[in-house]
């Protein structure tokens, strides 16, 4: 299997244990964090041609992970 580049983890390495542990406490942050994998794996698979997609589709999900991403952030900001 090829590494996942984008993956939550990676995008935000000093938030680690914060991700972790907002995904045990916060169900709202958990469905964010797994819709942000679906949507960045989609995207992986496209951009590995291993998916077909048209540019139009393929724009859409960058800008829902980028949505996502921002709204990751932001809680990630705010938790204590």
């Amino acid at each position: 299997m090829t590494h996942t580049p984008h993956e939550l983890a990676e995008e935000f390495p000093e938030a680690a244990d914060k991700i972790h542990r907002l995904k045990m406490e916060s169900a709202h942050f958990a469905r964010l964090a797994d819709q942000y994998h679906h949507v960045n794996r989609e995207i992986h698979r496209i951009e590995s041609e291993v998916e077909a997609a048209s540019d139009m589709r393929t724009e859409d999900l960058k800008k829902e992970r980028l949505m996502l991403k921002d709204e990751i952030a932001e809680m990630l900001q705010t938790a204590p």
